[in-house]
């Protein structure tokens, strides 16, 4: 019987091949397949939905059913068995459709007389496309066999969806990938930027989803399987003294790449009539439907790794590597599921834009991509199976939007829109080396974060007064080990020469969270940005601290030093940092290196606790600087990662501009510098109304400096200051509408 069924499966995949190398219209395609299935499941009804939209199914063509209801008859995702199929993935076979639970009459279709329903999902990598559904008169239950096999189908249907073969002339839906799509992400950096797609990993298109020769495909899956365990185990002959987490990837990795359920599998696609390829891909689409509905975290990675696995496995049987020979277009913006720091690095400032589907808003990606002043857009959903190589593709990074292959109208409107932002920046650099004084007198110091030499040109061109904040973990998180002590000198000694006198803050290294280094054993935490990091680490591991320490004395080589310390929680936790500070002084005093000609030692404030700590944190603290995205999100218990309640909670609120006016206070007492990092310090309206509470030197994306600027030369502090006092007063949740009136009168 299994022979039977393999060899009838290849018959009918062998025929549909056939038909769509037919020089027929679309539509008439399309019906042909439906007649060839029907014929070989012997079932009087073949139909195929596919998706019209996002949210509903149209019928597309059908055999059996009544040709009137073709193009007609729609339904919503999870409407009918049939919305049940593409709402869950998953096969129904049921020998009475009617009395289904969820079943929906459709008289149009005359569908009525048939009482058995098989229903497969269209699918390709874990996406639903459409809907397969075979019916018969007689009752009866599909067997294993024949849902196997119409599986199979359904996987070739799929990639000649991809490919946009199902839609000719008279049909109402748009060939997949020709259509516009607008995706709703989440903002990683601001900015804007039109031009075309450049897939970080294209992914490899089954060009040849049928086998000509079975044998011979059976034969290039067992070779490029040989092909992949042999590299998975020089992988791991060369990581036996990494890290235990990583090995302990390698090994899942080795044992899927020797998995004999895997194997079978696919040899078993391969017999229904797939090619390599398609077989691999089947499989591969299967474990990604799977990833979608598992919530155990181990379960999921696991499945994640089948997954990468499998993208290897294409990649060496197709030979479609990383580098396909393709031209990288004159503007391209870089899309990818997710990517490293150190790759993104090497793209540098040839790419115009970022589009991630994973990543998050303080990760890798976002620090670099806020570095090179490049706009981001992560969690942007499909957008690799959505987007191919070279279309025209707009990023919107102020609302985290992306408009792929927009209408004409979006286009025209996203390019009206750059062009203002264009002309308001050439207004902000007519003020770049003026100062930000208010109409009332007051003068606020505006400063940029950097992370990267790359960022330091932008010192000058912006007209920022110095670096408020530079990270360090940059040079951490680039590469595949620790670097050395010498090699992090040098870096900062060309940091300090790039700043041409004005004051760098250097903020020792802030890892953890989701800023995790490859080299570095990973812990598993409940919820990491409350966990081990920044500060922490540091005091647990001093060797790593000490290094950093030595070699920012080393690079200032005489020149004034300005270091301060993240994630300080508590009193103590300065102190037993800054006691690791006078070890290092004290050590390259004895070995006769020249100390800075003056050191100020500071502490980041972003937990609400360190406000309320006792005055003599203030009185010894050198500086401190308030890191706005922490303390905001701690402050409301709102994590800043989550678009459900990220943008629940104003900086205006009265609440949280009472705790920094607080902090305000308590260094007036002591007369500590104090300063305010952050995105809210780069947005205009933020910034004067921490301005107006008592902030006076702020630190920003370069880009920021000219609008935050351009405000604070029209406002007065004063009358910012009453109508936030009023605003209080009347018992406002938050002063924003009261302020923006008065921004509209100037």
């Amino acid at each position: 019987m299994a022979e039977r069924t393999e060899t009838e499966s290849r018959k009918l995949l062998g025929r549909l091949r056939d038909a769509m190398a037919l020089d027929e219209p679309g539509q008439a395609r399309l019906d042909r397949i439906t007649e060839l299935i029907a014929g070989s499941m012997d079932t009087e009804v073949c139909s195929i939905y596919l998706f019209r939209d996002t949210e509903t199914l149209e019928l597309c063509a059908t055999k059996g059913l009544q040709p009137e209801a073709v193009h007609q008859t729609r339904m919503r995702l999870g409407e009918g068995l049939v919305g049940r199929v593409a709402q869950r993935g998953k096969v129904v076979n049921t020998p009475d459709a009617p009395s289904e639970r969820g079943f929906r009459y459709m008289p149009e279709t005359g569908e009525e007389r048939f009482s058995s329903f098989l229903g497969i999902p269209v699918q390709r990598l874990g996406e639903v496309l459409g809907v397969l559904v075979v019916q018969s008169r007689d009752r009866r239950e599909f067997s294993a066999d024949e849902i196997y096999a119409l599986e199979v189908v359904a996987m070739v249907l799929a990639e000649m969806a991809e490919l946009g073969k199902f839609v000719g002339e008279g049909a109402a839906l748009s060939a997949r990938h020709q259509q516009s799509v607008t995706i709703q992400g989440t903002s990683g950096q601001e900015g804007s930027a039109e031009g075309q797609v450049w897939l970080h990993e294209p992914r490899v298109v089954v060009t040849n989803p049928i086998a000509d020769d079975p044998h011979r495909e059976m034969e290039r899956l067992l070779e490029a399987v040989e092909q992949l365990r042999v590299g998975v185990d020089k992988m791991l002959e060369m990581n036996q003294t990494g890290d235990k987490d990583q090995l302990e990837v390698l090994e899942a990795y080795r044992m899927f790449a020797n998995s004999k359920g895997w194997m079978r599998r696919m040899e078993e696609d391969i017999g229904r009539g797939l090619s390599a390829e398609a077989s691999v891909e089947k499989e591969q689409s299967q474990a990604r439907t799977r990833m979608s509905q598992v919530t155990d975290p181990y379960l999921r990675e696991r499945l994640a790794d089948l997954d990468d696995l499998s993208n290897r496995l294409l990649r060496i049987l197709s030979g479609q590597g990383a580098d396909t020979g393709a031209e990288m277009p004159p503007n391209p913006i870089l899309i990818a599921r997710n990517i490293g720091p150190g790759e993104l690095l090497e793209y540098g400032r040839s790419i115009k834009g970022i589009v991630l589907e994973e990543g998050s808003v303080g990760g890798h990606a976002a620090i670099v991509a806020r570095a090179l002043a490049i706009p981001l857009v992560v969690r942007s959903e499909r957008i690799s199976t959505e987007a191919l190589n070279g279309d025209h593709i707009l990023v919107d990074g102020d609302q985290g939007i992306v408009h792929l292959r927009p209408e004409d109208t979006v286009a025209t409107s996203f390019r009206d829109k750059m062009a203002m932002q264009a002309q308001a920046q050439e207004r902000y650099a007519s003020l770049r080396d003026k100062p930000a004084i208010t109409t009332d007198g007051a003068t606020i110091a505006l400063q940029m974060n950097a992370g990267l030499m790359a960022d330091l040109p932008s010192l000058i061109s912006s007209g920022a007064e110095g670096v408020g904040l530079f990270r360090m973990e940059l040079q951490f998180l680039v590469r595949n080990k620790m670097p050395k002590r010498n090699e992090l000198v040098e870096t900062y000694t060309r940091v300090l020469d790039a700043a041409q006198g004005r004051r760098v803050v250097f903020r020792t290294l802030d890892i953890g969270s989701d800023k995790v280094l490859p080299y570095m054993k990973t812990i598993q935490e409940p919820n990491p940005a409350l966990g081990w990091r920044a500060i922490r680490v540091g005091l647990d591991k001093p060797g790593v601290l000490r290094m950093q320490l030595q070699a920012l004395l080393r690079a200032a080589n005489g020149r004034p030093l300005s270091i301060m310390f993240p994630f300080i929680a508590q009193f103590e936790e300065f102190r037993a940092a800054r006691a690791e500070m006078d070890k290092a002084v004290a050590r390259e005093e004895r070995l006769g290196h020249v100390l800075p000609e003056r050191l100020d030692v500071g502490s980041m404030l972003e937990t609400p606790s360190l406000a309320f700590a006792p005055q003599q944190f203030f009185d010894e603290v050198g500086f401190l600087s308030i890191g706005g995205n922490d303390l905001k999100q701690f402050f409301f218990a709102a994590d800043r990662e989550n678009e459900l309640v990220r943008r629940r909670y104003d900086t205006l609120n009265v609440s949280f501009l009472g705790i920094v006016e607080r902090i305000v206070e308590r260094c007036a007492i002591s007369g500590t510098p104090l300063s305010f990092c952050g995105e809210d310090a780069g947005r205009p309206v933020e910034a004067v109304c921490l301005a107006a509470i008592g902030v006076r030197t702020l630190s920003m994306r370069p880009a920021s400096i000219g609008p935050v600027k351009s405000l604070l030369m029209r406002c007065s502090l004063q009358d910012l200051r009453k109508i936030i006092a009023d605003a209080r007063h009347r018992g406002e949740q938050s002063v924003r509408p009261a302020v923006m009136d008065y921004m509209r009168s100037l």
